[in-house]
């Protein structure tokens, strides 16, 4: 047998103040009395002993001593040499990934989990050493090594569950390392503890597989949980329309993640405040994916909601299945300000006044005559045939030229010119198709050196550009060199789409997409001067470095709205669960696991504590045994 702490063994010399307290003489009182008579009786019969002739008490001096002996050594911890050599080091990866919410086993997976890895915590024997991973949005130790199960039991309580993906993979992954045949004395293990849902489980025991048995990890899987039915939102996103400057485009994915037929359940889609937009009754098939991309108009902004709902008594009441987190979405919806835009055409032009018109947003100012001097604040200008010689700061569309400018000097008319290269990744011309378009009367034109390297968006056969983007510190300018009146283009739906492109570019609006996050995803925000934090659905913060600078916040393992906030909001994220894998409830039959860490064999028995534990006890059990002989006056 060894000691773990044999320094503690000087606290054995206790015993020479006990022994001295116990071989000291009493001192007798001298107090006056009437007579002796009846003390000197007493005295015959027990007459006192000298210092060193015999100790007193002796039964009760051993006791104490007994005593003293058992705490020391408990003090000086004990142990076998072979419970150094069969000591274990177990890594236990908890498996708290939005899955784990289901609450078909009561109160849910997670608690039940829980009180597995507590399990497996009280069987841990003497010498034994635990380490705790967490296998959510992102797999990380969050207890080191330590044989202190105060400690495991407090980090276990205090790990939450996430609306998260499972990342099993990458944890059993972390846990392997921790018990690298390096680092480990005796076995080592890893316990996971999951619903094992997903193909992660499958795809590490396969990979284990193919090891050689040497280097296979000893894996032992505790499964929480049962099969359960689950109807889940796994894909909703937003945009704003590219061609209707009110209108957007919602595309929705619903999963009936189970064997059987769902019941009739209904897609309610609101906008703030659970404004009524649209409802959608479904019933779907065992394993059915149903999608759908749906058409909206408004200029309002903010939160678009959509949920899984049921009819009930007093109106629609939510889908009660298994799991909470995938049956209501989030997305943000951009607003739409006014646009003011200035149109000068000398006399008119019917075509580009009607498509301006026909924008709801567009605030609309009209010059026919002379060149206004002044200009709108923040408009965009379109000059129709005369254009300034310097262009006014600002976004502008210039149609059909006839002036030269700082820019460009105008050629030669082309008299059929046919559009037959075409720039179709511009989002200037999103969703145009100009191919063979003729364009009588066109103009030649040659950009100055003012103009930098124009883009050019559309050309003739010989290169000549027809439509062209040039780029300005002041701001943008668009030239097409269209006659109107001449040219078929304004009877075909590229010219308004193109001029609404131009319009929705320049204000920073065209086709907005504000995607719709997956838990456990990233951001990229470029945070401005100032201190700023990340906020999170609950409520809770995370500080984020100081601007300005470009920084990656997250991984959002929350459902809900997440903000980037300082003096001022910067930016918002919508985070919904939106993925098949959490949604689906079902385990993998096709791994092999255990019911409870009793089966394992990881909980301890009678033989799990350690030697100092039963001298302790011992030593209270003696400590009682005295005070009862005490009691019963065996010893004084």
């Amino acid at each position: 047998m060894s000691l773990a702490n044999a320094t503690a063994l000087w606290w054995v010399l206790l015993a020479v103040p006990v022994v001295i307290f116990y071989i000291l003489k009493i001192r007798l009182k001298r107090v006056p009395v009437s007579t002796v008579i009846f003390w000197r009786q007493i005295f015959d019969e027990k007459k006192p002993r000298s210092l060193w002739q015999k100790f007193r008490h002796l039964v009760s001096l051993f006791v104490q001593l007994l005593l003293l002996a058992l705490l020391v050594a408990a003090l000086a911890e004990p142990y076998f040499s072979w419970e150094a050599t069969s000591k274990r080091r177990i890594i236990l990866v908890l498996d708290n990934s939005a899955g784990m919410k289901s609450n078909e086993t009561a109160p849910t997976r997670w608690e039940k989990a829980k009180e597995e890895a507590a399990a497996v915590v009280q069987g841990l024997r003497f010498r034994d050493e635990m380490a705790i991973v967490a296998a959510g949005t992102q797999p990380r130790v969050v207890c080191g090594l330590t044989g202190h199960q105060k400690t495991l039991r407090e980090t276990i309580e205090a790990t939450p569950a996430t609306d998260g993906p499972g990342k099993l993979a990458d944890a059993i992954a972390v846990a392997r390392r921790l018990v690298s045949r390096e680092q480990a004395e005796g076995e080592s293990r890893i316990v996971v503890v999951t619903d094992a849902a997903g193909p992660d489980l499958a795809k590490v025991l396969a990979e284990e597989e193919k090891k050689p048995e040497a280097e296979r990890a000893k894996l032992t899987i505790i499964k929480v949980g049962a099969p359960a039915p689950n109807i889940g939102i796994t894909q909703f996103q937003v945009r704003r329309s590219t061609v209707d400057p009110i209108g957007y485009e919602i595309l929705v994915e619903i999963v009936n993640a189970s064997d059987a037929d769902s019941p009739e359940f209904r897609f309610e889609l609101s906008l703030n405040d659970d404004r009524p937009i649209d409802v959608v009754p479904l019933k779907l098939k065992p394993g059915e994916t149903w999608t759908k991309t749906n058409n909206y108009t408004t200029a309002e902004g903010g939160q678009l909601k959509g949920r899984l709902t049921v009819k009930g008594e007093k109106g629609s009441e939510p889908l009660a299945d298994a799991l909470a987190a995938d049956n209501a979405a989030l997305a943000l919806l951009p607003s739409r300000e006014k646009l003011p835009v200035h149109l000068h055409a000398p006399g008119g032009n019917h075509f580009l006044t009607k498509v301006l018109e026909a924008n709801s947003l567009v605030q609309l100012t009209l010059s026919k005559k002379e060149l206004p001097k002044d200009y709108p604040a923040g408009s965009i200008k379109v000059f129709h045939r005369e254009t300034p010689a310097k262009l006014p700061p600002g976004n502008i569309i210039v149609v059909d030229p006839q002036n030269d400018t700082e820019l460009w000097k105008l050629g030669n008319k082309i008299p059929l010119a046919i559009v037959t290269k075409q720039e179709k990744d511009s989002p200037f011309l999103l969703h145009v198709r100009l191919d063979n378009v003729i364009l009588p009367d066109a103009r030649q034109i040659a950009f100055a050196p003012a103009a930098g390297k124009p883009a050019l968006l559309a050309s003739s056969l010989q290169n000549e550009p027809l439509v062209a983007l040039i780029e300005r510190p002041e701001g943008k300018v668009l030239v097409l060199t269209v006659d109107l009146d001449r040219s078929e283009l304004p009877f075909r739906t590229a010219f308004p789409i193109m001029i609404m492109n131009a319009l929705g570019v320049f204000s920073g609006a065209s086709g907005e997409l504000r995607e719709s996050l997956a838990t456990g995803a990233t951001a990229d925000v470029n945070l401005p001067e100032g201190e700023f934090l990340l906020k999170a659905p609950d409520g809770s913060t995370r500080p984020l470095p100081k601007g300005p600078i470009q920084t990656t916040v997250g991984p959002f393992d929350t459902v809900g709205i997440w903000s980037v906030t300082g003096e001022k909001p910067v930016e918002e994220f919508a985070v919904n669960l939106m993925n098949k894998t959490e949604s689906d409830l079902r385990p993998d039959e096709t791994v092999t696991t255990i019911a409870s860490a009793q089966d394992a064999g990881l909980v301890g028995g009678f033989g799990g504590r350690p030697v100092w534990w039963y001298l302790t006890i011992a030593a209270f059990v003696l400590a009682a045994l005295e005070w009862y002989l005490y009691q019963r006056r065996w010893i004084s």
